[in-house]
């Protein structure tokens, strides 16, 4: 599998985890120093967000990818991803709608490994 291919499935895994609150899949999915930056501004650290997942304040139910376009860097190191995604959800106690929801993902290889440092949503 290319780094590409990886970075890909990385992301596509860490949706699959929040999809059933499987705190362990997401906590292998993302670097210790992750952030999430919510379309709001709200930014999550990994524990944070993996809390926020498990006890109910974000529930994601169904995830449709309409695209995931990965660019690794020169050196193999680092990556950046743009996913758009048909994300059905309920968050923050708001009701449970379908947001076409883009994601600006760093991610980086560290110990052979790639994970997710970084995350930034907004709507497309």
């Amino acid at each position: 599998m290319t780094d590409e291919e990886t970075c890909a499935q990385l992301y596509r895994g860490l949706c699959d985890a929040s999809m059933r609150k499987n705190a362990a899949g997401m906590a292998a999915a993302l670097a210790d120093d992750y952030v999430l930056v919510h379309m709001t501004g709200m930014r999550q650290g990994k524990r944070e967000y993996i809390a926020a997942v498990c006890d109910g304040t974000l529930n994601y139910y169904s995830t449709t990818h309409d695209s995931i376009e990965v660019a690794v860097a020169a050196d193999g190191r680092s990556a950046t991803i743009r996913a758009r995604s048909r994300v059905n959800a309920a968050v923050f106690g708001g009701g449970r709608n379908t947001w076409r929801l883009q994601q600006r993902l760093k991610a980086e290889k560290r110990a052979g490994e790639w994970q997710l440092t970084e995350s930034r949503a907004s709507t497309y």
